[in-house]
């Protein structure tokens, strides 16, 4: 199946923006050049988006299911149900591999033994805090994690250890120390950015893991978990110094890397988006230690508008280069 490319795209509308091509020959080039998809595009992404919703909509029903039954359904038949489940789901794996299919089941496989493990703590009861759940799902998936090759498998494994940060209670003088105010947020930062420089490193190497939505995702998380701090620090008691700073090293190094080395205008409208968030921070909190702040955000206005426009015009002027 032959897919369009994002060049012919820009190529197409720079022709059409600088009135290059004839307004009469418009529908022709866009069929020439598919920017439009046709029936077999459609048709693709109709059945993959059916298949994937599919294979976790069975997986939370499971779960619903048994829930909904709880009192219904004896303790053997409720694990008999989930591990019936997991079985066949994995035996659909095994056969159909590489698959579509087999990467669906799969997933789904990983959400039931999630199940499995909420099942058996809720049957015998065994007092185990939340975090030694999620901690227990991501170390038994972790072999089906290597083993699948699938982006998707890390991606939920990656959720899972972010939720044993979240979750995992610290007592004590080291707790207090690094957990207090908003340490758990640097935490999941670490986590998330030093997965992203991971996955990065192993792109050129495992080719399955070139998946922008799954980079773009972690990214992401790593922009937003960062951007909170220094906005947390700038309007908090605390000092937004250390936060800045690790703010500063972020974004240089994603406009570096990803404007130099791998260019991704993804990612640097979203260096851009945390850059005019953490400016405005700045000015709105000088703004409000002003007798009279009021007239500020009228500048504040303007300084918004401002920053957006250029932000876009560059990132428009990145996006020429590219097609250049």
């Amino acid at each position: 199946m032959n897919q369009k490319s994002p060049s012919s795209r820009g190529h197409l509308i720079d022709l059409i923006e600088q009135g290059a091509l004839p307004i009469g020959n418009i529908p022709a080039a866009l069929a020439l050049t598919q920017v439009h998809p046709d029936r077999s595009h459609w048709r693709a992404f109709i059945s993959n988006l059916l298949l994937w919703l599919g294979s976790l909509a069975l997986a939370f029903a499971l779960m619903f299911f048994i829930a909904y039954n709880w009192d219904n359904l004896g303790r053997f038949a409720k694990f008999a149900l989930v591990q019936a489940f997991i079985a066949i789901a994995i035996a659909a794996f095994w056969k159909l591999h590489p698959s579509t299919i087999a990467k669906s089941a799969l997933l789904a496989a990983s959400i039931g033994l999630g199940v499995l493990l909420a099942l058996y703590g809720q049957t015998y009861q065994t007092g185990a805090d939340p975090w030694q759940l999620f901690f227990n799902w991501a170390l038994l998936m972790l072999p089906w994690a290597l083993i699948a090759r699938f982006a998707a498998i890390w991606i939920l494994w990656l959720a899972l250890i972010n939720l044993v940060c979240v979750l995992y209670p610290v007592n004590g003088l080291f707790g207090s120390v690094f957990y207090s105010a908003n340490g758990v947020l640097w935490t999941l930062f670490f986590i998330n950015t030093m997965a992203l420089i991971v996955w990065e490193i192993l792109v050129p190497k495992m080719r399955w893991l070139d998946e922008q939505w799954a980079k773009r995702l972690i990214a992401v998380s790593s922009g937003v978990l960062i951007t909170q701090l220094v906005v947390m620090n700038i309007f908090g008691a605390q000092s937004a110094v250390a936060a800045t700073i690790s703010w500063l090293i972020f974004c240089a190094a994603l406009f570096f890397y990803y404007r130099k080395i791998k260019l991704d205008l993804f990612m640097l409208a979203g260096g851009c988006l945390s850059g005019i968030i953490v400016t405005l921070s700045f000015i709105t909190n000088w703004l409000m230690n002003l007798p009279e702040p009021v007239g500020g955000f009228f500048l504040l206005t303007l300084l918004t508008i401002g920053m957006s426009g250029a932000a876009a015009a560059w990132l428009r002027k990145v996006h020429k280069e590219q097609l250049s």
